[in-house]
């Protein structure tokens, strides 16, 4: 596994933006189209926000990114919790992408396991039977989950399907998610974590006994690049 250690957030950010233009520059340049899977959440949402700025924006050949997420609530697209609203307002509405290029993790008037299908069949649509994302990116909970793949959870044990959706009991929800073999199989996959809080899971993670069912993220193991980990000298401090 790999480690970028930065000073600040602002330079996190920066950091991910710029790995964000850059694979999107090679696999656009190799292949005429750049795949991403992207997280919810404050850093992601920091990281549209920059990627969205005259700066970045104009670096990027917009109408060839493909968007697809990596987990969702099961919740409608304006709902405050979506992960694909959040996207929207700070990246998506902001650039010139094909509308029919997004592929948000929500549909109504169908049940969350039946659309698990439908968005496995939409990933296969885009990337064929080889489901190779260019770019997946993650991010950590303190329990040291990843995507909706929550400690102790069934769907840890998932291995056929590319995408599922399950009840998360101790939310009260739907989630649903992409598997870890369909993350495993991504040309990059990068991890942002930072703040005290995620300080025992990322030692675990990075330096712990294999235990999945307890720190979820140690299932990410890419089949192509070694994992890439972008934190703070803070957090990193005792790991």
């Amino acid at each position: 596994m790999g480690v970028t250690i930065v000073d600040n957030l602002e330079l996190l950010y920066k950091e991910a933006a710029d790995q964000f233009v850059d694979f999107a520059k090679e696999a656009i340049q190799d292949k005429g189209i750049f795949v991403v899977a992207v997280s919810g959440g404050s850093s992601p949402k920091a990281i549209f926000k920059l990627l969205a700025t005259q700066n970045y924006a104009e670096q990027i050949d917009w109408k060839n990114i493909y968007f697809f997420w990596v987990d969702e609530r099961w919740v409608p697209l304006d709902d405050e919790k979506s992960n694909a609203k959040m996207t929207f307002e700070t990246l998506l509405n902001k650039v010139p992408v094909h509308k029919d290029h997004v592929f948000p993790m929500f549909k109504e008037g169908i049940l969350p396991e039946d659309y698990a299908v439908e968005y496995e069949n939409e990933i296969r649509n885009v990337l064929g039977d080889e489901g190779r994302f260019d770019f997946i990116l993650l991010g950590m909970g303190d329990d040291g989950h990843t995507a909706s793949l929550f400690p102790g959870e069934e769907i840890l044990h998932e291995n056929k399907k590319w995408v599922d959706a399950y009840y998360l009991a101790p939310q009260n929800m739907y989630r649903i998610t992409l598997t870890a073999p369909i993350i495993n199989r991504a040309e990059h996959i990068l991890v942002i974590t930072f703040g005290a809080s995620k300080k025992h899971a990322l030692k675990e993670v990075l330096h712990g006994a294999y235990n999945p069912h307890l720190y979820p993220l140690q299932l990410i193991k890419p089949e192509k690049r070694e994992l890439q980990f972008l934190t703070d000298s803070e957090t990193l401090q005792s790991v």
